[in-house]
């Protein structure tokens, strides 16, 4: 019954959504992509409580590349790419900031944590240029299956399914999987259970 409820409010927003979304089909012809996509996403991120929530998975299961069933998506929560993938049931709190990235199902997010499009987004190579003008490069970061990551963490590289990420750690290098990081650079310290 509870599933049945769900699938009928998001239904119902879909249906809420249908002028707004019909804006974004329109202007898409004449805007860059993801320059669209986030603009959008900066609008719905404002609409409070679980209604909100319910509000952006329905806008996000049309919009981006994949959004997945049962996901939570907290109030303030900006999605910078529309190429962007999220599992079932994944959790983003509130303040987040999420670049281009695929999400692994029952993966939770804390809040404010940040996931940026790799680490090479920026290049500083040329002395004469300035910073903006140099370029960069986006990646697409995995976070696996079933992963907790702690409020505030900054996550430039992937991580392996079963992972745990502190509190304000940032991820510059890749995890493997199941083990918990923590520290800025993030540093494994154990694996999840040490005895499996």
């Amino acid at each position: 019954m509870k599933s049945l409820l769900k699938q009928l409010l998001l239904w119902l927003m879909t249906l809420l959504l249908l002028p707004f979304l019909l804006v974004y089909w329109l202007l898409k012809p004449f805007c860059h992509r993801d320059t669209l996509f986030a603009g959008f996403s900066q609008l719905l991120s404002l609409v409070p409580g679980l209604t909100g929530s319910y509000l952006r998975v329905a806008a996000y299961r049309l919009l981006m590349q994949h959004c997945g069933q049962d996901c939570y998506i907290g109030f303030g929560v900006l999605f910078s790419q529309q190429g962007t993938e999220l599992g079932d049931g994944v959790y983003l709190g509130p303040q987040c900031n999420i670049g281009l990235c695929q999400i692994g199902a029952d993966t939770l997010l804390g809040s404010g944590v940040h996931i940026l499009s790799g680490k090479n987004q920026h290049q500083f190579a040329d002395p004469t240029l300035p910073f903006k003008e140099q370029g960069g490069v986006f990646e697409k970061v995995s976070i696996g299956a079933n992963c907790w990551i702690g409020n505030g963490a900054i996550v430039m590289a992937s991580i392996g399914q079963g992972c745990i990420v502190g509190a304000g750690a940032v991820v510059t290098q890749p995890l493997p999987p199941g083990v918990i990081a923590a520290g800025n650079p993030a540093k494994v310290l154990r694996a999840v259970y040490p005895d499996a």
